[in-house]
């Protein structure tokens, strides 16, 4: 029997599958299943674009929430200054992040193992405090954006199915996009890079160059994710750059196996699954997650080990 093609393809996969889950909810009269399919989709953006840091790079970042809230914080000031076109925003808010990425990676990547972890979870409270002392955009309590993004002038995303649909083709192309540069002579000397840095550089190569342009587009992709949440929930506070937003992604990577973008959007639906059904029975359902992590930790030992890795590198 012919495999279907889309099935052989991660991107194509998950395109469909949310579709059909869109659908269903829509059919079913779940009114808040579009909400909940672009919230889940915007932290799985988020966490597809740290898998690719993990797995290709061996760069554990656990300052990820960063570019992610900065990309919100874009959304929010370009709406205060007028500007809700959503083909500004979205690359406005992805050069804002890739632009803090790109600086503060240039810092970090002097550093390895630990320290690395450690200096980019510095790199986002910074970023955290200096949000939190804008007392134009609400400072510590943040601020609702002035409206969601607009197409040519058009509220196409004040509906909630049309900011899914957005979300979906947005996880679609980033699957796409890392797909096709893990398996590029990019993606080949990044891993190389990981596998043995001194041999890679014997070879006149430039892997810190190379891992500086993947931390970027990481950003890049995570602030595409931050305007995503913005626009869904229509509000913008630090807390998107606090350090446990950095952890879930982390924990998003790892419940769907280091290295594989296609799990870190099975890690987020995972997540966001506990936070809708243990939220509304205890403010501690991160006990139950927590329960989670335990198990994957017993069953998947090699992720784990995987991740160590990578951060001792």
């Amino acid at each position: 029997m012919t495999v279907p093609p889309f099935v052989k393809n991660p991107a194509l996969a998950t395109i469909a599958a949310f579709l059909l889950l869109l659908a269903l909810a829509h059919g079913l009269g779940f009114s808040h299943g579009a909400t909940l399919i672009t919230r889940t989709l915007a932290y799985a953006l988020a966490a597809v674009s740290l898998s690719f840091l993990i797995g290709q790079c061996g760069l554990v970042s656990f300052g990820h929430a960063a570019p992610f809230g900065i990309g919100a914080y874009a959304v929010l000031i370009a709406g205060e200054a007028g500007v809700r076109e959503v083909l500004v925003v979205l690359p406005l808010a992805a050069a804002a992040a890739a632009l803090f990425s790109a600086v503060t990676g240039a810092i970090a990547l002097r550093t390895r193992g630990v320290y690395f972890i450690m200096i980019t979870l510095a790199f986002a409270q910074m970023a955290f405090y200096v949000a939190a002392s804008l007392s134009a955009y609400g400072g510590d309590d943040g601020m609702a954006i002035a409206g969601r993004s607009t197409f040519f002038g058009i509220r196409f995303l004040k509906a909630d199915t049309s900011l899914a649909l957005l979300a979906i083709a947005l996880v679609g192309l980033a699957l796409f996009l890392f797909q096709r540069l893990a398996a590029s002579r990019f993606g080949l000397m990044l891993r190389a890079a990981r596998a043995n840095e001194s041999k890679v550089e014997a070879l006149g190569l430039a892997p810190y160059r190379h891992r500086l342009i993947a931390l970027a587009l990481a950003g890049a992709v995570a602030g595409l994710a931050g305007a995503l949440i913005a626009n869904q929930v229509e509000y913008v506070s630090p807390a998107l750059m606090g350090w446990h937003v950095s952890g879930e992604l982390i924990v998003m990577v790892v419940l769907g196996g280091i290295g594989h973008p296609v799990g870190a959007v099975i890690g987020a639906v995972v997540v966001t699954l506990l936070d809708e059904s243990l939220g509304h029975l205890t403010e501690h359902w991160r006990l139950g997650l927590g329960l989670v992590i335990i198990l994957v930790a017993l069953l998947r030992d090699a992720d784990l080990k995987s991740l160590l890795r990578g951060g001792s590198r």
